[in-house]
């Protein structure tokens, strides 16, 4: 028998380092070649990492949430035959090298390598010897002072002495309708809904620090350099989009079963490649440590997506050759492989220039933040209708705002105003778009 070393691999596009999100795997823990044991968190993209060999877990490098270098020491196997672990230290010896993160090699070392037990957990734990079942009618009052029940065995499964914990609650206070005063899943979550709701007769003094962590983090770390190294000015203007909302309804009510039904989002991004040509500056990437403006001719266009994990931008690359239907149906497709976590490297970067929306929460005007290095952002406000003057009568007419914002060392505001008053004429006459 022999060890293994496993570090972390290069994933890539520049990236020198990733966090550990999430372990699948224990020390002690039997593992096949390629079984999923962890997902690391880059700058672009959450990454599932795989066993390159089979064997036994001895120790894992790092807790989740840390973040370790590519190179490093990722995780420890013991495994069948000589391993690799004696001969990438006598290669290091070899060449004069000093090994690299000690510090992290005798941690590993002092983990414990002994399995976990394999038997099944009891699914009940006695308090006392004495059982008392509560009263079918037992209710809990929020009110009311909190005093375990007494003399009274648990009964209730693993599962939900886990949920428990991870919820605080204690469960000797939860009644148990079951079997003997078994808890239930329904018991327990009608006890958290009760214990859970506000008091308003009472003041609130509990504060819960949350450690910003992986792609929180990533987000945290990219706006605030954005911000800090991008001159930002914003421009907002108010789009009639009746006749746009109009064809919209149309169109849909035309499609055919596997088309996708169309949102305002293509015409915009449709309205985007027809304008951004007159326009270069603001479909580009401007490196600022080497002073040089890269314009784009393809059109590469993020989506910013809202997703359980955060804000990503999923892109929908060489929107120029797309048509109307092409890429409403691109934008579903990578805005859902966003929300569910399943995004390939590729889909997240590349982006030339970025639409971001709130949907009907849109508001009347925002300030977005640009995705660097581009050099412009485009964001969409709500939809809504509205009395206007028109050929001196009073209207109802569909009104959005567009909010942009531009890099001020790369985009004068005079050509960001015209960049948007193109859109504002391609939105307010729709067929302009297609000729």
């Amino acid at each position: 028998m022999g060890f293994y070393s496993f570090k972390l691999p290069d994933l890539g596009e520049g990236i020198v380092e990733s966090e550990v999100d999430v372990w699948h795997v224990s020390p002690g823990d039997a593992i096949e070649e390629d079984q999923h044991i962890a997902d690391v968190i880059t700058e672009k993209a959450v990454v599932e990492i795989t066993a390159p060999v089979a064997g036994t877990v001895v120790a894992l490098a790092c807790k989740v949430g840390e973040i370790l270098a590519v190179g490093l020491e990722l995780i420890r196997f013991e495994v069948e035959g000589d391993g690799n672990l004696q001969a990438n230290a006598s290669s290091s010896v070899e060449k004069g090298e000093t090994p690299a993160k000690e510090k992290q090699s005798a941690a590993l070392t002092n983990q414990s390598t002994s399995p976990r037990p394999t038997a099944d957990l009891p699914t009940e734990y006695p308090v006392t010897d004495t059982t008392v079942s509560p009263s079918p009618d037992t209710q809990f009052n929020p009110g009311a002072p909190q005093v375990a029940l007494p003399h009274r065995t648990l009964l209730t499964s693993p599962s939900l002495r886990r949920r428990a914990r991870q919820a605080g609650i204690d469960l000797s206070l939860v009644p148990g309708s079951g079997p003997k005063g078994r808890i239930t899943e329904r018991d327990f979550d009608a006890f958290s809904a009760v214990a859970q709701a506000p008091i308003k007769s009472g003041k609130r003094h509990a504060s819960n620090e949350i450690p910003v962590r992986g792609l929180r983090r990533i987000i945290g770390q990219k706006m605030q350099q954005s911000k800090r190294q991008i001159p930002h000015y914003s421009y907002i203007e108010e789009i009639d989009v009746t006749h746009l909302e109009e064809l919209r309804q149309h169109l849909n009510g035309k499609r055919h079963e596997n088309q996708v039904k169309l949102t305002l989002l293509p015409f915009i991004m449709q309205a985007l490649t027809k304008a951004l040509p007159q326009f270069p500056h603001c479909n580009a990437h401007f490196d600022q440590e080497n002073n040089l403006l890269t314009q784009h001719e393809a059109v590469h266009i993020g989506i910013a997506t809202m997703t359980k994990a955060g804000l990503m931008v999923p892109v929908i690359k060489h929107c120029e050759s797309l048509d109307i239907w092409q890429s409403a149906s691109e934008v579903a497709r990578v805005s859902q492989a966003a929300r569910d976590g399943k995004s390939k490297n590729n889909e997240l970067s590349g982006s030339t220039i970025t639409i971001t929306s709130l949907g009907a929460i849109g508001g009347i005007a925002t300030t977005p933040i640009i995705n660097a290095p581009e050099t412009a952002i485009i964001g969409i406000n709500k939809l809504q209708e509205r009395p206007v003057v028109k050929d001196g009568a009073i209207v109802i007419r569909r009104l959005m705002n567009l909010s942009s914002s531009f890099d001020h060392r790369i985009v004068d505001g005079f050509d960001g105003a015209q960049l948007i008053q193109e859109l504002k004429t391609l939105l307010e006459n729709p067929t302009t778009i297609f000729l």
